[in-house]
């Protein structure tokens, strides 16, 4: 088990160093800069913001005096977003929202969509499982972009205007619209999922044998046959609790929400470069960890799986 961990690690590192320098040659790649959209600064001004901030020396040079600022914490300072302030303070600030947002949607879309998946399996070929089918194929197909103007036309700026347009001002129901735009498709993805593996499951024998005592059908799903059903919604979750606690970019930037994804979007916008590689920077960062707390729970979920070699 330590040497996974310790495996883990190390190429969690090595991702890291590849998404750091990917991250800025494409981001200095693109033409522009950050002090060009200044009203009519002179190319003398420019010349000295370029060097206070050291964008005037060579991109290996600059790449690697940012690696070396970010071994020591230090992850520079906004160039226009929130200028001078430290990007570690903006970040520490902003994902605490974000975070809060994305575990409301992460809850109800998980709770949710192994509900439905199950319901869908247990009625196969029914008229449940085709209104579930296509409720679920409609909410993957929609952008969130698409699902957020929807909801809000028809329930904030519409005939029913119940839940406000923007902000989370108003206490819990300014939360009711971006948490569950941000969990729908999670959600309908869920719910496949689990369908799709439920209905493996419940071919095998095992589950044929626990049928034939006679147990009640929520036990039989539920107890025995949910457990092994799981593992392809934990793969699917990783990755997409990433994605969800980080606030969803869209959902932020339409709902004008003040979180870490919103931030991130206004900051390519801005060419704000060490706001983009902070907030890429810790994207990256939870991807992984979020990648490994799902290998462990496969373990947790399934005794049989092997960590590593030397375990088997």
């Amino acid at each position: 088990m330590l040497a996974y961990v310790l495996k883990r690690v190390f190429l969690s590192l090595v991702s890291i160093f590849f998404v750091i320098c990917l991250t800025y040659i494409l981001m200095n790649t693109v033409p522009g800069g950050p002090f060009l959209g200044e009203k009519a600064i002179s190319p003398r001004v420019l010349a000295e913001l370029e060097a206070k901030y050291g964008l005037d020396k060579p991109l290996p040079v600059q790449m690697k005096n940012y690696i070396l600022s970010l071994l020591k914490g230090d992850m520079g300072v906004s160039l226009k977003m929130q200028k001078n302030r430290p990007v570690a303070t903006i970040i520490g600030e902003m994902f605490p929202v974000s975070a809060l947002v994305g575990i409301i949607a992460l809850s109800w879309a998980l709770v949710t969509g192994v509900a439905l998946g199950c319901l869908a399996a247990y009625t196969r070929g029914k008229w449940q499982d085709s209104l579930l089918q296509i409720v679920t194929t409609a909410g993957i197909a929609f952008p969130s972009f698409v699902s957020a103007t929807v909801l809000l036309v028809c329930f904030a700026g519409g005939v029913f205007k119940i839940f406000p347009t923007a902000g989370l001002s108003r206490g819990a129901i300014s939360y009711v619209l971006p948490c569950f735009t941000l969990g729908l498709t999670p959600m309908c993805s869920i719910a496949r999922y689990t369908r799709s593996s439920m209905l493996e499951v419940l071919g095998k024998e095992y589950i044929k044998t626990v049928r034939a005592y006679g147990l009640p059908i929520p036990v039989l799903i539920f107890k025995h046959a949910l457990r092994n059903a799981l593992i392809p919604v934990i793969t699917y979750l990783g990755p997409v609790t990433a994605a969800i606690l980080t606030g969803g970019f869209v959902v932020e930037t339409v709902f004008n929400i003040p979180g870490l994804g919103r931030y991130f979007v206004q900051s390519i916008s801005n060419r704000d470069y060490p706001l983009i590689m902070g907030t890429t920077i810790f994207f990256a960062g939870l991807v992984i960890i979020m990648s490994f707390v799902v290998d462990v729970l496969y373990k947790l979920v399934d005794p049989r799986i092997q960590l590593s070699n030397e375990e088997a």
